[in-house]
């Protein structure tokens, strides 16, 4: 039972994380209780939390705040827990949860190609075609283990965040795989072409874009390095697929100078140009720009693959992906390659870890092909929402969801809603797996940054969320979300559920906007300190 008291200060050292030896599965019915009395009294909110909730930019904002002990559905802190809250990329819990449970922590997304047409010897004539089937990475990512490589500052936010870098692994290994397969089979000359078959699913109007098929997150990486003043700066680029040219007109200025670079690119993406300035002494800056046809990128990135495996294909390896030749189904044409994915717990990490919302609008459509259909939006979220009412028992109209990533400011998720998705984890056998798929405070993912010598410190395990706006009336950044749900770890190996979401604040530049990130990390760093000390 929750004991009332005081904070104790921060420590100026860091604690090791303390692994619970075993944490008690959690009884459905304590959180359905915790949830029915979440407006009734709680504990008073901490001076050191209330402090942090008044500080100048959230003058008119609003701050929720949910926290509840799993084992006994005591309600610890509750603010307006069950008012609908910009949730920003914390529906990402709803999404993955339900495409985790869905999809099954195991699934593999096997990526087949087939040989259509006739095999003389070691010459088909005819096409080689591969079947996208909505595969986040294609190898982009694996590991040796076979697990998701992933930074702390994902390279799909690299124009928006600074710090983001690269993972080592090869965007193509995939299709080098497969390419290498196909030359297993016996064949090495293609009399005919290769096409990309998207026909799985249709591509959702959502930002970012699903597509079946998905190489290097649809992005081509720019990475910058500077070299010395006066002088153009250093330029890697990946992957180098015809007919993408990079350009780069980047200059190194004197150390303490000005770093600003801007990347423009053609209509159909594939000419890019990169322009501005980089501080001699600098880090390494990265940049990406869009891949605006990903089948004839596919296709084209395939043919090379097969060329440097040691088959030949007589069509163009540029131009548009054909696919109205592609057959109405493969019966009778053999297999000749496959790719099959790492499984599906190892991309729920990573999209949960670096906010991945490219992963997450395509879990929409990864459950809507399980159903059977093409309808990313309508079919997916019929998926999420059987999940909601007859798996997790969570009330779906506590959500109101357009994306899978939660990147508008219309969606809306309650307190209590949250923390019920996370409340349903605990009873599940995957529950210890689910947590260590979140960002750990001052530990790793999106969350690695933040109080780094806290007590707290690897005993938070959470995701953020995020909606920034532009106030142009005023000048200012406005933040539509910036929240934080997950499980605080005590000292002794308790869990306890905790959301926290502010609506409405304001800052007056990039930095105000970090420094609001960082209060919602040390409301979460003070609670668990909290309930170490009082639970």
């Amino acid at each position: 039972m929750f004991r009332r008291g005081r904070l104790r200060p921060w420590a100026a050292a860091c604690v090791a994380l303390v692994t619970a030896a075993s944490v008690a599965a959690t009884a459905p019915t304590a959180l359905a209780t915790a949830s029915a009395r979440a407006n009734d009294h709680a504990f008073p909110i901490p001076p050191a939390v209330e402090a942090i909730m008044h500080k100048p930019g959230y003058e008119h904002a609003q701050w929720g705040l949910y926290e509840v002990d799993p084992s006994d559905g005591t309600v610890i802190h509750s603010q307006f827990a069950r008012q609908s809250f910009v949730p920003g990329s914390d529906t990402k819990l709803v999404t993955i949860s339900a495409a985790w449970h869905s999809l099954g922590p195991d699934h593999r997304f096997t990526t087949p190609v087939y040989a259509t047409g006739t095999r003389r010897g070691s010459t088909l004539q005819g096409n080689l075609a591969l079947v996208a089937q909505g595969d986040l990475t294609m190898g982009g990512r694996t590991k040796p283990d076979g697990s998701v490589d992933y930074t702390n500052v994902d390279h799909t936010s690299a124009n928006d965040l600074p710090g983001a870098t690269l993972t080592p692994e090869n965007p193509l290994a995939g299709l080098n795989r497969i390419a290498r397969q196909v030359r297993a089979s016996g064949i090495t000359r293609v009399d005919g072409n290769v096409v990309i078959d998207p026909r799985i699913f249709t591509p959702p109007a959502l930002d970012p874009q699903p597509t079946p098929l998905i190489i290097n997150d649809n992005l081509i990486d720019l990475l910058t390095t500077p070299t010395t003043p006066g002088h153009t700066a250093k330029l890697f680029w990946r992957p180098q697929v015809a007919p993408y040219r990079v350009v780069s007109h980047v200059k190194t200025v004197p150390a303490g100078g000005t770093t600003n670079i801007t990347v423009s690119a053609s209509r159909d993406g594939t000419r890019i140009t990169l322009s501005g300035t980089i501080a001699a002494g600098s880090e390494p800056q990265l940049r990406t720009s869009d891949i605006k046809d990903p089948n004839a990128f596919g296709r084209t990135a395939l043919i090379e693959a097969l060329g440097r495996a040691g088959v030949t294909v007589t069509a163009r390896p540029t131009g548009p992906n054909p696919q109205r030749t592609l057959p109405a189904s493969y019966a009778g044409d053999p297999r000749v390659a496959a790719f099959v994915s790492p499984p599906y717990r190892q991309y729920a990490k990573l999209i949960l870890k670096v906010s991945h919302n490219l992963g997450a609008n395509l879990a929409l459509c990864n459950m809507a092909v399980l159903a059977g259909s093409k309808d990313c939006i309508g079919a997916g979220f019929a998926v999420e929402h059987d999940f909601l009412t007859k798996v997790a028992h969570v009330d779906p109209t506590q959500f109101a969801f357009d994306d899978g990533r939660g990147g508008d400011a219309t969606e809306k998720a309650t307190p209590v809603g949250l923390a019920e998705i996370l409340g349903y984890w605990l009873h599940t056998p995957d529950a210890t797996a689910f947590r260590y798929s979140l960002p750990i405070l001052g530990v790793n993912g999106s969350n690695a940054i933040s109080c780094p010598g806290c007590p707290a410190k690897g005993k938070v395990f959470a995701k953020p969320g995020t909606v920034i706006g532009i106030d142009d009336l005023n000048g200012r950044p406005v933040v539509a979300d910036q929240s934080q749900a997950g499980y605080l770890l005590t000292n002794d190996g308790h869990l306890v559920i905790f959301v926290v979401l502010v609506n409405s604040a304001t800052a007056p530049d990039l930095q105000g906007v970090i420094r609001i990130f960082d209060d919602t990390n040390q409301i979460s760093a003070l609670l668990q300190e909290e309930a170490s000390a009082h639970l």
